[in-house]
Parts: structure tokens; sequence; C-alpha cells
């Protein structure tokens, strides 16, 4: 097998894949169930992400997994500093807390990790973050699942960064939470194309 795609494919059409594309919508994490991704379709899935561009081939995000027991002790580091930060909040919310990434079977933490490379903007590798993310949407919905790519303010806490082992130049760019959806997704409003495309001159 070969990575190279031969000339006569280049531009074959792939009406699955773009039926794919134009399917995808996320999933509620509120709203998934068992199961979700097993460990060799997560494997699958994040392989796929590791295709994404990457100028300078520098590899500027890595990943972090949530499965089984793990997010219920993940869950419990995050009541503990929710409530160092909010004393005087009620039990129920800091239980909802607990239970954050309990909401969805599998969930992914995709860690941006853009340096100074000095022949590379950091821009392009925090846009490749977001790329992982996406992509990691897309081949979920390809086998099946629901995904939602959230943040939520874990990702922008200081604290929470050093429980995720996070170093100086680390930052979340997401929170993936994979599952099965409990209900038919919906879909939501997509702008008309003419609103959001221009033709230059």
């Amino acid at each position: 097998m070969t990575d190279l795609i031969p000339p006569d494919r280049l531009n074959t059409p792939a009406p699955q894949t773009l039926d794919l594309l134009l399917t995808r919508r996320s999933g509620s994490a509120k709203a998934m169930t068992a199961p979700g991704p097993d460990a060799e379709q997560l494997r699958t899935i994040l392989t796929a992400a590791t295709r994404v561009p990457d100028h300078g081939k520098l590899t500027p995000w890595r990943f972090i997994t949530f499965t089984g027991e793990a997010r219920g002790r993940f869950g419990a580091e995050l009541a503990r500093l929710f409530r160092e930060a909010n004393p005087n909040a009620i039990d129920e919310i800091v239980a909802l807390e607990r239970r954050r990434f309990e909401r969805a079977p599998v969930v992914v933490a995709v860690i941006s990790r853009a340096n100074g490379n000095p022949k590379v903007p950091e821009w392009e590798q925090v846009l490749s973050a977001g790329a992982v993310c996406m992509t990691i949407n897309l081949a979920a919905h390809a086998l099946g699942y629901a995904a939602s790519w959230l943040t939520e303010w874990p990702a922008y806490d200081a604290r929470v960064a050093e429980v995720l082992g996070l170093t100086g130049n680390e930052r979340v760019a997401g929170f993936i939470y994979l599952g099965t959806p409990a209900a038919a997704l919906e879909d939501r409003p997509r702008p008309a194309l003419d609103t959001v495309v221009t033709a230059w001159g």
C-alpha cells in the first residue's frame, strides 16, 4: 500500500465523502450515550486527525484521552478546582462539574503546542490544531458517532492546565466529546453562500 494517490484517481468524484461533509453536524454532549468509539476506532479517529496540514512538519498538537473511570477521576479534579474558585457554589452545581466528562463515553483533549519556529508563524500552528479538532469530528461522523467540540471554562483555567500536565506553550484547543446520540441530531441553519462569499475584483 502506498501513500501516493495514483494520477488517475486525483480527480475521481467521491460522492460518499461529499455526503459525509454535507451531513456532518455537532451532537450535544449532554445528549450522548454509550457506546462510544472503542480503542481501535479511537485510534483510527486520531490517526485521521494527524493528517491535517502541518506547515514545517512541526506536529504542533497532541492528544489526551479520557475513557472509563478516568473521566470521573478528572471530574473530581474539576469539582475540587471549581469549589476552590467558587466557595459559595451549591452542591448541585459542583456535582455537575464532577460529572462534566461523564456526559460522553469518550473525551479527547486536543492540545495546541505552537512554538516559536521562525519559519512557521504561530497562527498557522494554532490553525493546524483547529484542523485536528475538525477532523476528529468528521472521522467520528464517518464511524457513526456524534461529536461535540467544546472548550468551556476548563480550557482556559491555569489550574486545570496544571492537572493536565500542560507546559508553558501548550493550551487546550478543544475537548471533543464522542458518543452515540441519544436522539436524532438536529441541524442548525446554515448561512446562504451569497452572504459569505465574494469574488475579489
